[in-house]
């Protein structure tokens, strides 16, 4: 390789990295969105991620025709019109919050979808090609998929300091600061890529432009021809549950930490409990008097921020303090939920399956030239589906996060530890499934993206959480990663056809 390709192709890589960047930033402003959309438009938990659908369901429309767009065009046209569109997505979001619109917030969701599946369509093949395949093509995208965590973690947290207040009561137009940083970023990122040289090593030649023109050759033969390959159609699939694992897991545990009734329940005796209720109610009479003495307004006492406190509720008839009409009472401990932690705390663990995520992909990284995918999946996915039970199966329990002060649960500290797991999954799937198409890498890669679509079944998870609890819901998420399993010991391996891909 001569100095100056081996230049322009590490300039090329890097404006890859930023764009993967890219991807997650946008992306992942999705889930933190969902639970404002929730709360201001009064969605189930099953609606209020809609907008993550929308941005998938963009997949299925614009991934073939994305590749083809890829082929014919090439990969800096693809990026322009990439990054184009995605300021015009964002931008529709940000007119909902004027519009007071969740139908308005969709469509720019849906809008986005189309700008991300033309940037991935973009980065994995061309940082793969560059790589030269196999585990040094895998480092590479690992190593581009860290950067994607790294824009993954920053968002939650980002837009949770910029609405400067509770994610739970805040409106679309309170994000307004953080989908404007989203379009500058756009921005930015148009006017990098114009200025790049990208190697345009898919793009059609003139041979096979001419024989496209004079009907020896179509797309539908290309699809056709990619699908005869078993293992991508199960690596395609794999892509399709991946997308829910990955978006699914940070979305539920941010609903679960922002709903305020997960709480610890143990029984205690009737008498018990009237006695304490009563003690209470005691209490807030004696100290309203005393601020009557005083002259002043009396305030009944609520918890702070990252505050631990401890009441008994009688179930049924805790309005009407009727102990006798009750058969269980509960001593009741909250130490959760967006009313004690507030938003930033509770953005920042989901942040943290990111950040954890940006740490297993550079491990993924350092060692994707001697380790190989097949392996990595294997692991990861093994490891993840026994946190996911231990997960829905431990007691409620709470720590305190040192320095900080605040309380988490348990559970959402091993939901964020997933993120290791899921770390090196869309490189090492993407990586198996491509390897040995040659020529059909840009259909292929379409066809990948188009799967991507599988976001949309991210509401099914919200649907099941409506109905047996959002930490139930997680065994969608054990389901999905069996199948990812499978595809890692299995699906990967079977015999591919004797075709030419030169």
């Amino acid at each position: 390789m001569s100095e100056e390709n081996k230049g322009g192709n590490i300039f090329a890589i890097m404006t890859m990295f930023a764009l993967f960047f890219m991807i997650a930033f946008v992306t992942n402003f999705a889930s933190p969105m969902g639970v404002i959309a929730k709360n201001q438009f009064n969605a189930s938990n099953a609606l209020s991620q809609l907008g993550n659908a929308a941005n998938f369901f963009a997949y299925l429309f614009m991934g073939i025709p994305g590749g083809l767009i890829l082929k014919r065009k090439g990969y800096k046209f693809t990026s322009l019109l990439a990054v184009s569109i995605g300021f015009v997505g964002v931008g529709i979001q940000l007119l909902s919050g004027y519009a007071e619109s969740f139908g308005v917030y969709v469509a720019g969701a849906f809008v986005a979808g189309f700008s991300m599946c033309l940037l991935h369509l973009v980065v994995n093949p061309l940082l793969n090609t560059l790589g030269g395949g196999g585990n040094k093509g895998n480092q590479l995208v690992q190593f581009g998929c860290s950067l994607n965590s790294v824009g993954g973690t920053i968002a939650p947290v980002l837009l949770g300091y910029l609405i400067g207040g509770e994610v739970a009561k805040a409106k679309v137009m309170d994000a307004a600061p953080a989908l404007m940083a989203a379009m500058a970023i756009f921005v930015a990122a148009f006017v990098i890529v114009a200025l790049s040289k990208i190697p345009e090593p898919h793009k059609e030649t003139a041979e096979e432009k001419a024989a496209r023109l004079a009907g020896g050759a179509s797309i539908l033969k290309d699809i056709a021809t990619t699908l005869k390959f078993p293992h991508f159609i199960l690596g395609a699939i794999a892509i399709c549950f991946y997308i829910v694992i990955e978006v699914g897991v940070p979305a539920m545990g941010l609903n679960y930490m922002t709903e305020t009734t997960e709480v610890e329940k143990v029984e205690v005796p009737v008498d018990v409990a009237k006695q304490a209720l009563q003690a209470e109610e005691k209490a807030d009479e004696e100290a309203k008097k005393a601020a009557e003495e005083k002259g002043e307004t009396y305030k009944k006492p609520v918890a702070k921020p990252g505050e631990t406190f401890e009441t008994y509720v009688i179930e049924k008839v805790a309005a009407t303090k009727d102990a006798q009409a009750c058969e269980k009472a509960y001593k009741v401990t909250s130490k959760a939920g967006s009313s004690y932690v507030g938003s930033v705390v509770a953005g920042s663990v989901a942040a943290a399956y990111w950040f954890l995520m940006m740490i297993g992909r550079l491990l993924g990284g350092a060692i994707g030239a001697k380790v190989s995918s097949r392996a990595m999946i294997t692991g990861c996915s093994s490891i993840g589906i026994a946190l996911f039970v231990a997960v829905i199966f431990m007691p409620v329990t709470f720590v305190t996060v040192p320095y900080f002060n605040v309380n988490i649960p348990l559970s959402m500290c091993l939901m964020a530890a997933c993120g290791l797991c899921t770390s090196v999954m869309w490189g090492g799937i993407f990586n198996m499934a491509t390897e040995g198409l040659g020529k059909y890498v840009p259909i292929a890669s379409g066809i990948f993206m188009t799967m991507v679509f599988g976001g949309i079944l991210i509401p099914i998870q919200g649907f099941v959480a409506d109905k047996i609890g959002i930490l139930n819901s997680y065994w969608v998420t054990i389901g999905l990663l069996v199948y990812v399993l499978f595809y890692a010991l299995v699906g990967s391996k079977l015999k591919r056809p004797e075709i030419k891909v030169d």
